[in-house]
């Protein structure tokens, strides 16, 4: 308990020295008008830390690496912990608020800009009692007041984002603004993040809340439309879009996403379906925008780039391109925390090109050289 203590804070003390002394506000526009179509690289990751040996040593070291490499800035998408509390750990691994101040600390490490999105294990699981039997709608609105209380992103530089302001979403007293879905432009490329989460975007698990669900799925529609008049308008190459869930595409690998029919987008294997809607209006804004389109997601922890996309003809759609981000693969201490550097060149006919970053210190099955 001493330990626990010592570590929220250690995290909570590094994120306000930095708060305080080492941050700097990127102007993108001034970025823009140096050179809009040059090259960048940024760094994704996510699904992590999931354990103790992850929290203290997993994470820093994949924190050390992004820093050592000149990154735009990166990206979480959700899941700063494991599905439900781990008993005796010594890192805050339920639904505390400590747990919330662990992952400020950490994106606090990053000297590149830090985006978040939240993952289902950050709120709508955080009622199971091995997470402590929070209210999911109480820690979603503390996660909005945690991350999201200013228009800026996290890290030790910070990036001024576009944020959903309309009071679309539910928390704990009624209708709120969902702060947690932004959108930024750097280059001639436009970045959309969105509150979609697994375990059935909420409509499932020990609490589901399909009041909850029914608002932030309209507000994810209405951002993501707005997101892609907004990137058509300025001419962008390219849209990348950041959310947790894998929502599943199709009919295969049910063992790591829900099975859909790929023509109708239906759900196939009886669960109940949050994403439905969500796909049809994404799959009509990707034929419509018809340049390249990234979705990147964690979720089902198996990295992974590849088209599963299909047109209502089932015709794959060219354009668009899964990307899943590293995570926790059965408890296997580090050796899944890594992560993934994109180069993007507006120049390119695909704009996004990736390199999976298996971080050396990280490395157990096979040592690094």
């Amino acid at each position: 308990m001493r330990l626990n203590k010592i570590l929220t804070l250690s995290a909570v003390s590094a994120f306000f020295a930095l708060a305080a002394t080492n941050i700097a506000i990127a102007d993108d526009d001034s970025d823009d008008a140096r050179g809009r179509n040059a090259p960048y690289a940024i760094g994704l990751w996510g699904d992590m830390p999931y354990s103790d040996a992850q929290a203290l040593k997993g994470v820093p070291n994949l924190i050390a690496d992004m820093n050592r490499q000149d990154l735009a800035f990166t990206i979480h998408d959700g899941d700063l912990k494991a599905g439900s509390g781990t008993p005796g750990s010594v890192t805050p691994t339920t639904c505390s608020d400590a747990m919330y101040l662990q992952a400020l600390g950490f994106f606090a490490a990053l000297k590149a800009p830090a985006m978040f999105t939240p993952g289902d294990n950050d709120w709508t699981d955080c009622d199971r009692p091995a997470n402590g039997g929070f209210s999911s709608r109480e820690r979603l609105d503390h996660q909005r007041k945690v991350f999201f209380d200013t228009p800026f992103s996290l890290g030790q530089k910070r990036m001024r984002q576009e944020v959903q302001t309309a009071a679309l979403c539910l928390g704990v007293n009624g209708a709120v603004p969902c702060v947690e879905n932004r959108r930024w432009t750097h280059g001639r490329v436009t970045y959309v993040t969105l509150n979609v989460q697994g375990s059935c975007n909420n409509l499932c698990d020990t609490a589901p809340d399909p009041a909850e669900f029914a608002a932030r799925n309209l507000a994810n529609i209405a951002w993501l439309r707005e997101s892609f008049r907004f990137a058509a308008a300025r001419q962008s190459a390219a849209v990348m879009i950041i959310a947790q869930a894998n929502p599943g595409w199709d009919a295969t690998d049910g063992t790591r996403a829900p099975l859909r029919d790929p023509k109708t987008l239906v759900e196939t294997d009886g669960q109940l379906d949050g994403f439905k809607d969500y796909l049809l209006a994404l799959r009509d804004e990707v034929v419509a925008f018809r340049k390249p389109v990234a979705y990147v997601h964690g979720d089902s922890h198996y990295h992974r780039i590849d088209k599963p996309f299909l047109d209502a003809a089932g015709r794959r759609l060219e354009n668009f391109t899964r990307v899943e981000t590293f995570g926790d693969n059965q408890a296997n201490g580090n050796n899944d925390v890594n992560w993934l550097k994109v180069t993007v060149d507006p120049r390119s006919r695909e704009v996004f090109s990736y390199e999976a970053q298996i971080v050396p210190a990280n490395r157990v099955a096979v040592p690094a050289p």
